[in-house]
């Protein structure tokens, strides 16, 4: 069996420069999680149905389960890692927690990519808005509601409890 051919790639990810070697057919989801080991991207369903592995690059909200890692070369990404800074909680994270927006978790990193990008397009979206940008995420556990309400809490309306 032939070896894959691969390729140098530079990437940004979370601010930091990155050059690796990669397979021509690694997806960027398993770059991510298996090279640079940054697992709060998960691989959920491996088709781009489900939306566990959204990360933004170039401000972009993609599922990396869809994009190859060469695809992303010269971009940046940013990834669910990047969200925190010196492990404090963002406004939106802490509102995920407040308002109990999650329960196996597993879905939530790909949830507050998707929020992130939302409230960075519109900082104070209606809920049809919120409810609209992350249709893309599957959650089996929630329901959305309190996904939706941390969202709205996050960008200061008013949530009832």
């Amino acid at each position: 069996m032939e070896p894959a051919s691969s390729k140098r790639i530079g990437v940004t990810v979370n601010g930091e420069q990155i050059d690796y070697d990669v397979e021509a057919r690694r997806l960027l989801v398993h770059f991510l999680r298996d090279d640079l080991d940054l697992t709060g991207t998960h691989v959920g369903c491996d088709t781009g149905n489900c939306g566990a592995c959204s990360v933004l690059v170039n401000g972009t909200l993609v599922k990396s389960c869809m994009l190859l890692a060469i695809q992303a070369d010269g971009a940046s990404i940013e990834t669910v890692e990047s969200l925190s800074a010196d492990g404090e909680l963002t406004p939106l994270q802490q509102a995920f927690s407040d308002h109990h927006a999650l329960q196996c978790g597993y879905c939530t990193p790909g949830m507050l990519m998707s929020a992130t990008a939302l409230l960075r397009a519109n900082p104070s979206p209606a809920e049809a808005e919120i409810r609209k940008a992350i249709n893309g995420n599957i959650c089996r556990c929630t329901g959305y509601v309190n996904i939706v309400k941390a969202i709205q809490a996050a960008s200061g309306q008013a949530v009832e409890t």
